[in-house]
């Protein structure tokens, strides 16, 4: 089948619906046809989805809005053995206002801009964002709910400890944590709930100067614990996903740096498998080009450049002027608070760092950027961005040797 005789379908996804656009080619004026298109609309219901599989389209294409929205859909035209390509939002909106001219942005421009999108790079892997395989599109939404429990417990346990500082001050701010590999709720939370014996807090109760309990306090105490019990299953099921043999090289390099489970699924999630950053050959590309300032040869090292700012640690120049500065723009939050909170945790507290050249190396670097007065935010920035580069050399060395 050429590239003539396929039909494409730009799908501009919403909450509770679908924006289509179905082309068989580009239009000449992409302007003037976004006021003649016959655009589709579908509801995510049997009927839509049904409507929008008898369009019978070859490939369609959509940006990855979250991971509830999109995959409904997705799922749906895969099945029906449709071709599905996702688009960067930032490509999008960039192809859509130069390139087409097309009006303030709505659902039809977005749908039509979609589908133009295909006939003018189809043959270019690169401007599409690569598909994830199963195992690890299923390893990101579970990080992903692990991310979410996490934003969902803080304001409770914050309420909570409120509500104990004049209910029963004495353990207001005990720090009740769930034991490693335990499924068992904290001992604090558990006892608040009704869930856990324990004398010791017994004992502290009959004598607190506190108010006394109320059902607020348990019930918040009860959610807690409904919390921690998901959080345990995720956990389990993230463990045995992580020991599958397709990432037993990855989880060797992860060790050498000390990254935790959460931290090792939340960067497979992202970069594997590492062939997506490197060239043909299995091998890390870099070109060389004529420096714009200085005017000689200057190596680019596109891979770790993709690679970097996949893990939302790849500056960015903003320059304007004689104001120039770099910024940290795109890629995943996820994982750059993730490594922040490594760098915070494993390599910032020196008894804490393993004991290794590369953990020694950023270790020292972090050391002798505090000693020289630099912003602590920045020196942690720094040296999450430093083990980025170095954890793109170990892996390539690993992988591609």
């Amino acid at each position: 089948m050429t590239q003539e005789n396929l039909k494409i379908l730009g799908l501009d996804v919403s909450k509770s619906s679908v924006c289509a656009c179905l082309l068989t080619s580009k239009p000449i004026q992409p302007r003037q046809f976004y006021y003649e298109c016959p655009f589709y609309r579908f509801s995510a219901s049997i009927e839509g989805i049904k409507a929008l599989l008898e369009l019978k389209p070859d490939i369609a294409v959509m940006e990855p809005t979250g991971v509830n929205y999109a995959k409904l859909w997705a799922t749906h035209l895969a099945r029906a053995g449709v071709e599905v390509r996702f688009v960067g939002h930032k490509e999008l909106k960039n192809y859509r206002a130069h390139h087409l001219a097309l009006p303030d942005k709505d659902d039809d421009a977005d749908a039509l801009a979609l589908a133009c999108y295909y006939f003018d790079y189809f043959d270019q892997l690169q401007r599409f964002i690569q598909i994830r395989q199963p195992i690890i599109t299923h390893i990101r939404e579970l990080v992903l709910r692990l991310a979410h429990l996490n934003r969902v417990q803080n304001p409770i346990v914050n309420r909570l400890r409120q509500d104990l500082t004049w209910q029963f001050p004495e353990v207001a701010f005990v720090e009740s944590k769930r034991a490693k590999n335990s499924g068992q709720v904290p001992l604090l939370w558990g006892w608040l709930a009704g869930e856990r014996s324990s004398n010791r807090y017994d004992n502290l109760y009959a004598k607190s100067v506190g108010l006394g309990l109320t059902d607020s306090v348990r019930h918040h105490a009860q959610r807690l614990c409904s919390i921690e019990r998901e959080e345990f299953a995720i956990e389990t099921e993230l463990h045995e996903l992580l020991s599958d043999s397709r990432f037993e090289v990855y989880r060797q390099v992860f060790q050498k740096f000390g990254f935790g489970s959460r931290l090792q699924a939340i960067l497979l999630s992202q970069i594997y498998p590492l062939e997506n950053y490197l060239d043909a050959e299995g091998l890390p590309e870099v070109q060389i080009r004529k420096g714009r300032r200085s005017g000689k040869p200057t190596k680019r090292h596109l891979s770790l450049r993709r690679f970097q700012k996949a893990l939302g640690c790849a500056p960015t120049e903003q320059s304007s002027g004689d104001s120039h500065r770099k910024k940290v723009v795109g890629g995943s939050d996820l994982c750059r608070k993730a490594l922040w909170q490594w760098v915070f945790t494993r390599i910032e507290v020196r008894r804490s760092r393993p004991k290794n050249e590369i953990a020694l190396q950023l270790g020292a670097y972090l050391d002798a950027e505090k000693a020289a007065g630099k912003p602590v935010a920045l020196v942690r920035s720094r040296v999450a961005a430093k083990a980025v580069r170095l954890l793109f050399r170990e892996l390539v060395t690993a992988i591609s040797g």
